[in-house]
């Protein structure tokens, strides 16, 4: 099968040129930027990304170029183009002031097959401290803006191109051309990569794997693992058992609800309530990663033990998808946040791990849901996080704050549904706020508790911005929740993007 490599040097849009060129129905992997597969015959391209690191620093991450030059076709962005520059006899300085935001080209030389199809005057994203202040001898710029005299480049008679600006983001409306330019004209992608094609190489890839093997695995409600049984049901069909943890922090009647959904799927489930060991473990742990620790702990715990009433399993599904594997592995040496999927439960149960949706992303993963055929409610969800409310709410955890926020969190969501809104909506829910504030209901004054709603809009979580909903539903809801959740007497909206803010408050 085809592929792109994009090598990472630890940008933080790394992910978005993964999904731009899945998107152009090619293959690609990240990487580490020191982990090309050289011995790879089926690699026709590769990327390499940028890096919160300047190319002088003692720290940069630094790739062989010479193995690469001459042999795939090369796209440097932003870093990358920059690491090009410099290791070749390129000059790469300090810009005078830090080139970020939307910016114009200027300048294109639309005869380089890069560059085919983009026009002066093109939008392109820059986010660069350092820039290009001379290029290696015989490469040639092929395009500028007002102040990045060399924008772009590449090195004549070979297939060797940088970019300093970013055409993965969304700004750069002329992105997406310049990629294709790349990943099809360039590389030679014949654009076959699609949720069937990927279903029919799985589904045999599973059957070949797993031969009569039983498999377990874990459920959570959430698309990913969802779509990941439906998929293991189809290649393995009864020797897939699936086990949903009921950890007491659902949505309200998201258990039965679900359970529901999965019986009609045809899928073999055993449904857990585990709920009182979960709140007894958690009583008055506030730190919210400590938090994420308890519950995958008890988790591993709950499973492995219904697990081990099974006879002859020999292997863990997981609904792991592509990000959780990237955020959890990051070669920056920084974890964002623990994902419930990655590590623990294979070790403890001595148990092979099949993972049959770890090259997707998450709008990868509903496409290859909708060729299932599975229900739209299902594969529309949006996220939520395996720790379930136990991190919207802030502070400590109990059953009764768990209950209080239920209710408030069903008011917002189903009013999201009324209103039309929720398939506009990337991801919302509602957070408990660990204070109160001074009311008044009826002739009473009231000390009661505050919450907030947060509502998102994304492409791939990434990045995102609050939700601009109407006055009148924000109106409608809170008077809903005030009058109707006991113990609530206000409730806020979360304006925040992401960055700075994170989606979750935990």
């Amino acid at each position: 099968m085809q592929k792109i490599i994009i090598l990472d040097f630890g940008s933080q849009t790394t992910q978005l040129i993964g999904r731009r060129i899945r998107e152009l129905n090619t293959y690609c992997e990240i990487v580490p930027y020191n982990k090309m597969p050289y011995d790879d015959p089926d690699v026709i391209g590769v990327v390499l990304s940028g890096s919160p690191f300047s190319v002088y620093d003692s720290k940069a991450f630094r790739t062989e170029l010479n193995r690469l030059r001459g042999v795939y076709p090369l796209l440097g962005i932003c870093y990358g183009a920059q690491f090009i520059a410099r290791e070749y006899g390129g000059t790469v300085e300090p810009a005078d002031s830090r080139e970020y935001g939307r910016a114009l080209l200027s300048e294109v030389n639309d005869a380089d097959p890069l560059m085919k199809d983009i026009h002066p005057g093109s939008q392109v994203w820059m986010s660069h401290g350092d820039t290009i202040t001379s290029l290696p001898e015989g490469f040639m710029i092929i395009a500028s803006t007002d102040q990045v005299p060399i924008a772009a480049f590449r090195a004549p008679d070979e297939k060797m191109w940088g970019v300093q600006f970013h055409p993965e983001v969304y700004h750069s409306e002329c992105g997406m051309q310049i990629l294709r330019n790349f990943v099809v004209d360039i590389c030679g992608s014949t654009q076959s990569w699609s949720a069937a094609s990927f279903i029919e190489s799985t589904v045999r890839q599973l059957k070949e794997q797993l031969g009569d093997d039983k498999v377990v695995l874990g459920l959570s409600g959430g698309v990913d693992s969802s779509v990941a049984a439906v998929l293991l049901n189809k290649a393995i069909g009864r020797n897939l058992t699936c086990i949903f943890v009921d950890h007491g922090m659902l949505r309200k009647n998201e258990f039965a609800d679900v359970m529901r959904d999965y019986e009609g799927l045809g899928l073999n489930v055993i449904g857990v309530d585990a709920s009182k060991k979960f709140f007894a473990d958690l009583a008055g742990v506030t730190e919210p990663e400590k938090k994420r620790k308890i519950i995958g702990r008890d988790f591993i715990e709950v499973f492995d033990e219904e697990a081990h009433k099974l006879s002859d399993v020999k292997w863990l599904g997981q609904g792991t998808i592509y990000p959780d594997c990237i955020e959890s592995l990051s070669i920056t040496g920084t974890t964002i946040k623990s994902h419930h999927n990655v590590g623990g439960l294979p070790e403890k149960m001595n148990l092979k791990l099949c993972e049959p949706l770890r090259l997707l992303f998450k709008d990868e993963v509903r496409a290859v849901g909708r060729e299932l055929g599975m229900p739209e409610r299902l594969i529309t969800r949006h996220p939520f996080p395996g720790p379930g409310l136990a991190v919207r709410i802030l502070g400590d955890i109990s059953p009764e704050k768990v209950a209080v926020l239920q209710e408030a969190d069903h008011i917002f969501i189903q009013g999201l549904r009324d209103w039309n809104l929720y398939d506009k909506i990337w991801q919302a829910g509602t957070i408990l706020l660990p204070v109160q504030s001074v009311g008044v209901m009826g002739d009473e004054r009231t000390y009661e508790r505050a919450v907030a709603l947060r509502a998102v809009t994304s492409t791939d979580a990434m990045t995102a911005d609050w939700a601009h909903l109407p006055y009148d539903f924000l109106a409608e809801v809170s008077n809903k929740i005030i009058n109707k959740v006991r113990g609530v007497n206000r409730v806020t909206y979360d304006i925040s993007s992401k960055p700075p803010a994170t989606i979750e408050w935990e």
